[in-house]
C-alpha cells in the first residue's frame, strides 16, 4: 500500500518547516566584484594546495583564477568549445572534477554534450594540465572514458565528483528527456539514463576504459543490468554532493510538472522516478505503488515560481558558524536558498533562509569549505556575507519555533512529542491522517515560550482507537507553521 498521499495535503506547508532559527543578517554579496562569466553552471576548486578556483562556462570553458576577492581576471585554463554542443538550455559543459592525486598526475575530468540530433551524446573525458602552465589544461589531452546516447537535448544531469573515502568517480545522468521519461528509462537498469554512476577511472576493465568497483550494487547480476550504477529512478539529478565528514550523498532532483526533490542517495536505492515525483504518484492522480522505492527527504511545490532544484552542499565553512551541518539547496527559478538539517536518520528542520532573486545554475565549494552561489543570467559568484555579530569561536544559540521528530517513532500504544516556541503565542498542536482529515487536536491555545512535550496516546477526538498507519502532526503559530510525520505500528 501507498504510505504518502498525505503528503498531498502538506503542499501548503512544505516550505514553512522552521529550523534552529533564522540566522540574523543573513545575506548574499559578491566574492569577487571585478569578475563575471558566461553562463556559468559550476565552481569548484582543484585541491592541491594552490588556493584557485574554477568557474565552467557552459558554452565549454573553464575559467581559472585565485581565490582573491581583489582578483580582476579570470584566465581560460580549458576551451573544449570546438567538442561541446550546447544549443539546447541543459546542453553544454555541464560537470568537473579533479583527481584525487591531481598533485601527482594532472588529471581533471569533465562531462559534457556532444553531437547533433541524431548523434546527441554524454561525454566523461579525462585531461591533463600542461606541463609548462599549471593554469591551462591540454585540450589535445582528452580521453574519453564514457559516451551515453541522449535522445533529448536535456535533463543531462552531469555532475562530477570523486567519493572523498573510497576515490571513485561518481557521474549523475538524467533520463534522456522528454516529458514524463517517455521511455521509462529512470526505471530500465539496463540504461545507464536516470542514474548516478560509481567507476574506477585507475584500474581499467576488459574493453572498458574505466573499471567497475567490485562492490556495487549490481556487479555480477545475469538480467543485463549496467554494473556501473550506484543508485537509480531519478529524473535529472543536475547537482549532487558527498559530504567529505559523513559521507552522505545529497542530491537535487529536478521534478516534472509539480514537485522538486532532494534526496539522500544511499547504494542501489531506487528513488522512484517515473513512477512517482517527490512523494506522489506519477502521473498526478494515479495509484502507484512505493514498495521498495527510496522517497525523499525533503519536496517542495512549484508554487511561487519555484520551478528547479540545485542541489548543494553540506556547510562546513566559517563566514555563518550558525549554518554548521545543515544542507544548503536552492532552486534555479525563484532564487530562493533553503537550509535542512538531518540528525539520527530524522529530518529535524528545513528552513527558507534567503531569497536572492539569482538564477542559482549551482553552488561549489573552495579549499576552504566555503561555499559559493552562481547566478547564471548575470554571471556573478556570490558568497553569504559574514556573520556581524557571531565570532567562528562562540556561535549564537538563536531562539526557534521547533517541532521535533516525536519518540519513539514507530510507536505502539502512545509516543511524545517535543516542541519549542520562542514567544508568547496562540498555537494548535493538531494530528492528521493521510487524507488531510483532522484526527485530534493536542493543544490549541495562547501558549507561553519555553520546550515543552505532550503526549498522543492513538485515540482520536472521540475516545477511539486509531488504526494502524502513516500520520501527521503539525505544530502551528499566528505566523509560522511545521509538520512531521510518525508512524503508529500496532
Amino acid at each position: 500500500m501507498l504510505k504518502i498521499k498525505y503528503f498531498v495535503f502538506m503542499c501548503f506547508v512544505a516550505l514553512l518547516f522552521t529550523s534552529r532559527g533564522q540566522p540574523q543578517d543573513l545575506d548574499v554579496v559578491e566574492a569577487f566584484p571585478n569578475l563575471r562569466f558566461t553562463s556559468p553552471v559550476f565552481i569548484t576548486h582543484s585541491n592541491d594546495g594552490s588556493n584557485r578556483l574554477f568557474v565552467l562556462e557552459q558554452a565549454g570553458l573553464i575559467k581559472v583564477f585565485p581565490n582573491d576577492p581583489n582578483i580582476t581576471t579570470a584566465e581560460t585554463f580549458l576551451d573544449i568549445r570546438d567538442r561541446v554542443n550546447d544549443s539546447g538550455g541543459e546542453m553544454g559543459l555541464l560537470g568537473l572534477a579533479f583527481h584525487p592525486d591531481f598533485n601527482d598526475n594532472g588529471f581533471f575530468y569533465v562531462d559534457y554534450t556532444t553531437g547533433d540530433r541524431d548523434t546527441r551524446r554524454t561525454v566523461v573525458s579525462r585531461f591533463q594540465v600542461s606541463q609548462n602552465d599549471p593554469n591551462r589544461g591540454d585540450a589535445d589531452s582528452e580521453f574519453i572514458l564514457l559516451e551515453v546516447p541522449q535522445f533529448q537535448s536535456n535533463h543531462n544531469g552531469g555532475m562530477l565528483q570523486f567519493g572523498p573515502a573510497d576515490g571513485f568517480l561518481y557521474i549523475s545522468l538524467g533520463d534522456g528527456g522528454g516529458g514524463g521519461d517517455p521511455r521509462e528509462n529512470g526505471q530500465d537498469r539496463t540504461t545507464l539514463l536516470g542514474s548516478i554512476l560509481r567507476i574506477d577511472v585507475d584500474n581499467p576493465t576488459g574493453d572498458l576504459n574505466y573499471g567497475i568497483p567490485p562492490d556495487n550494487p549490481l556487479v555480477g547480476n545475469l538480467r543485463g543490468f549496467r554494473e556501473e550504477i550506484w543508485i537509480y529512478g531519478l529524473r535529472n539529478p543536475w547537482r549532487f554532493s558527498i559530504d567529505a565528514e559523513t559521507g552522505e550523498m545529497w542530491i537535487g532532483d529536478v521534478g516534472q510538472g509539480s514537485w522538486e526533490e532532494i534526496d539522500l542517495g544511499e547504494k542501489g536505492n531506487n528513488y522512484g522516478w517515473n513512477i512517482m515525483e517527490g512523494f506522489h504518484c506519477f502521473p498526478p492522480g494515479s495509484n502507484c505503488d512505493d514498495t521498495d522505492l527510496t522517497l525523499p527527504i525533503v519536496e517542495y511545490s512549484h508554487d511561487f515560481n519555484r520551478r528547479s532544484v540545485t542541489g548543494g552542499y553540506i556547510y562546513r565553512g566559517a563566514l555563518r558558524p550558525e549554518l554548521d551541518g545543515a544542507y544548503i539547496y536552492g532552486d534555479f527559478t525563484s532564487g530562493d536558498i533553503w537550509m535542512l538539517r538531518y540528525e539520527n536518520a530524522q529530518l529535524t528542520s528545513d528552513s527558507l533562509l534567503i531569497n536572492t532573486e539569482l538564477g542559482i545554475s549551482s553552488f561549489g565549494l573552495d579549499a576552504n569549505d566555503e561555499l559559493y552561489i552562481l547566478d547564471y543570467f548575470d554571471g556573478v559568484v556570490f558568497r553569504f556575507s559574514e556573520n556581524p555579530t557571531t565570532s567562528v569561536s562562540e556561535p549564537t544559540s538563536p531562539t526557534e519555533f521547533a517541532l521535533n521528530q516525536n519518540y519513539p517513532n514507530p510507536f505502539n500504544p502512545s509516543t511524545t512529542i517535543r516542541y519549542r516556541l520562542e514567544t508568547l503565542t496562540r498555537v494548535e498542536l493538531s494530528i492528521y491522517n493521510t487524507l488531510g482529515q483532522k484526527v485530534k487536536t493536542l493543544l490549541n491555545k495562547l501558549h507561553e515560550s519555553g520546550e515543552f512535550q505532550i503526549q498522543w496516546d492513538g485515540t482520536n477526538d472521540s475516545g477511539e482507537t486509531v488504526s494502524s498507519g502513516v500520520y501527521l502532526y503539525q505544530l502551528k503559530s499566528e505566523e509560522l507553521v511545521q509538520t512531521r510525520k510518525m508512524i503508529l505500528m500496532k
